[in-house]
């Protein structure tokens, strides 16, 4: 176990180099979701939030929105290495092979982490109250969520091996309908049936609905526990798929 900790911090301080060195990287990729926020956020009737600000409600979507996305591109970067030869190197190094998916998975927290506190600083002076502990919480929620995505892009990016059109068709395809369905841009409600239905098997739904909550300053233990349960089930799944996916890996 020890061996294990020890490899999977190695590596994820090795993923986060070009973080440290480049930060403004993180920064500009902020400039779509505050495109979203500007342009989507006017445009919610009062109806649709419940009453309140539309930031109010929208900036917690737009969270989730900029941890499933960061997360889900990140095998484009483990498909670069196995095209120059890095990614064989480290199959070939002490380090274990699930500690080489956790640590990369557990790096793309810091992102997130990152450009949470982007929009939060952004909108604070706006008709958003903030409510840091909610804030935190759902950081914390969203954390875990996005490992397993990135456990799942990476396994992903080992599934396609060099196609790289592969890769980026099921992602693409996977993306957006699961942004959709979780309510994140508009409300699911009076939405048709089979909708409705797709929402409810959707595990984003959940995290999203807790995000809502928290962000509002709010504690539904049913609410805040359905959404812990659906980011666990995507780390847990992820984790499961990704580590076995890194064993075969040739």
């Amino acid at each position: 176990m020890s061996t294990f900790v020890s490899d999977t911090l190695n590596v994820m301080n090795r993923e986060l180099k070009p973080v440290w060195r480049e930060p403004m990287a993180v920064v500009f990729a902020m400039i779509q979701p505050l495109v979203f926020l500007g342009l989507f956020a006017p445009l919610l009737p009062e109806m649709a939030t419940g009453g309140g600000s539309a930031l109010q409600w929208f900036v917690p979507g737009i969270v989730a929105m900029t941890a499933l996305m960061g997360a889900s591109f990140t095998g484009a970067n483990l498909m670069e290495e196995m095209q120059s030869g890095s990614h064989e190197r480290q199959l070939v190094s002490p380090l274990g092979r699930p500690a080489l998916l956790v640590g990369r998975a557990l790096k793309e927290v810091v992102p997130m982490l990152m450009q949470v506190a982007i929009i939060v600083a952004v909108v604070t002076p706006f008709s958003f109250d903030l409510h840091l502990g909610g804030v935190l919480a759902a950081a914390a929620l969203l954390s875990v969520f996005s490992v397993g995505v990135g456990a799942l892009s990476f396994a992903l990016a080992l599934a396609s091996k060099g196609e790289d059109w592969m890769f980026w068709t099921i992602q693409q395809t996977l993306l957006f309908p699961a942004l959709l369905t979780a309510g994140v841009l508009l409300p699911i409600d009076g939405a048709p049936r089979w909708l409705e239905v797709v929402s409810m098997l959707n595990p984003m739904t959940y995290v999203v609905d807790a995000a809502r909550a928290l962000f509002a300053g709010t504690w539904p233990a049913d609410v805040i526990l359905q959404g812990a349960a659906g980011a666990a089930i995507v780390a847990a799944v992820g984790l499961l798929v990704g580590v076995r996916a890194m064993r075969r890996s040739s």
